[in-house]
Parts: structure tokens; C-alpha cells; sequence
């Protein structure tokens, strides 16, 4: 898969999340994609950071949805090669500040296969 086409999927991503569209979302991942990121190791201690698997995306993501009903991410830049997107974006939410994103997806076969959230 070409850098382009992975650009793509990251621009769907993105796409979907800003129309709150679950079920858009997680036709881009494959079946046991991962998922990593510092608020889960927050919000849900018990996952270490870490969820496995589409029913576990739904879970975690309508979660988000339900609490942040305004949540808009914003595209800054991404930048490919024909595994990974590296994706940086502007997370805002009603009541919170801007908060600078990147995230990091790895792509096989045209399915994100693992995910990575980075921020302060």
C-alpha cells in the first residue's frame, strides 16, 4: 500500500470521527487491531493503556462519544510511507483546551492493525 493510499485512511479517520460515525470508524481497523493511548490508562487503569479487538474499539469510542458530544479533531498534518501514517491534529472538546494530538497508525492490507495516541 502506497503512502497516498494510507494518507487516505487517515483522512476517512478523521472524517469519521468528526461525523461521530462508529461504525465508519471501525470498518478501518482490522479484527484484532490494538489500540494505545494515555487516557485509557487513565480512564480505565484495568487496560494498561491498551485495548484488542473491534468490540473493544466500540466500547472505549462510544464512550468518548457519549462524554464528548462536541468533540472535533482538526488535521494539522500527516505524514506517510506504505505501513504507517503519522497522523498530528488538534483535539478540541466543549470545556476543554485545544489539546495537540499525534497518532501513529499502522496499516496492513488496507486495515489499521495498531494505533497509537501521544500527548501531554
Amino acid at each position: 500500500m502506497s503512502g497516498e493510499k494510507n494518507r487516505e485512511i487517515a483522512r476517512a479517520w478523521l472524517a469519521a470521527w468528526n461525523a461521530r460515525d462508529l461504525d465508519r470508524l471501525l470498518a478501518l481497523y482490522s479484527e484484532d487491531a490494538v489500540h494505545t493511548s494515555p487516557k485509557l490508562r487513565v480512564k480505565r487503569p484495568e487496560t494498561k493503556g491498551e485495548v484488542r479487538g473491534k468490540r473493544a474499539l466500540r466500547d472505549w469510542w462510544q464512550d468518548s462519544f457519549d462524554r464528548l458530544p462536541g468533540l472535533r479533531y482538526e488535521e494539522i498534518a500527516l505524514t506517510s510511507d506504505d505501513s504507517r501514517v503519522f497522523m498530528e491534529y488538534v483535539r478540541r472538546a466543549p470545556g476543554d483546551a485545544d489539546m495537540v494530538v499525534a497518532e501513529v497508525l499502522e496499516v496492513q492490507q488496507g486495515k489499521i492493525v495498531a494505533s497509537r495516541v501521544y500527548h501531554g
